[in-house]
């Protein structure tokens, strides 16, 4: 064997050893990060990649299943899940509404960043560093899901983006800035009460 054809090998083996620390980070993540804050901005992209929607707000979760998605631009609305619930707020309609959360959940992309399990939704790989960040692949278990595929983006051990292909083919892709691992939340940050005079739809 000369030796270019074992360099070659060589950097092949320690590219893969490193996309694969992609999962392995996600398993850590899951299993040793119990709660967390960030920034956010997320960029949702058609399917044509023609048309693109950006917003922004804050994240904070705490194991398991609770988490909370306040968008502050372009305009208000407030996703919290108490571990019971997932409410969806939207203040400019003051309107409400709330799901189960084990209807709510399933394979998406709270119950990777805030789930207490991975096996049982989702497939994992590594797949090839880009843009700076170490990629893992999440693809859902359920076939009839909202969701083609997930990818979870690391820089180094932090949590730094997202990215979501759904079931029409549209990208969604949140970026976190400013990541606190276990840093503690009170637990009221994960209550909803509906304001006064809001429309509440039950489900």
């Amino acid at each position: 064997m000369t030796k270019h054809l074992w360099i070659s090998l060589l950097l092949a083996a320690a590219a893969f050893a490193a996309r694969a620390d992609a999962v392995d980070t996600l398993r850590e993540f899951v299993r040793d990060v119990k709660s967390g804050q960030a920034a956010f901005t997320q960029t949702v992209t058609s399917t044509d990649g023609a048309r693109r929607k950006t917003s922004s707000g804050q994240f904070e979760f705490a194991r398991p299943n609770r988490f909370r998605f306040a968008y502050t631009k372009p305009f208000e609305q407030l996703i919290v899940a108490d571990g019971q619930k997932v409410w969806i707020f939207d203040a400019d309609l003051n309107q409400a509404s709330s799901r189960r959360i084990a209807q709510a959940l399933g394979a998406t992309p709270a119950a990777l960043l805030a789930g207490g399990s991975l096996d049982a939704e989702f497939v994992l790989a590594p797949l090839p560093a880009r843009d700076g960040l170490d990629w893992a692949l999440a693809t859902p278990k359920a076939k009839d899901g909202p969701f083609q595929s997930m990818r979870v983006g690391f820089r180094g051990k932090e949590l730094a983006a997202v990215e979501v292909t759904d079931s029409f083919g549209q990208l969604s892709l949140l970026q976190f800035s400013q990541y606190q691992p276990n840093t503690p939340i009170v637990a009221d940050r994960f209550r909803f009460v509906p304001p006064a005079g809001a429309d509440v739809i039950e489900q």
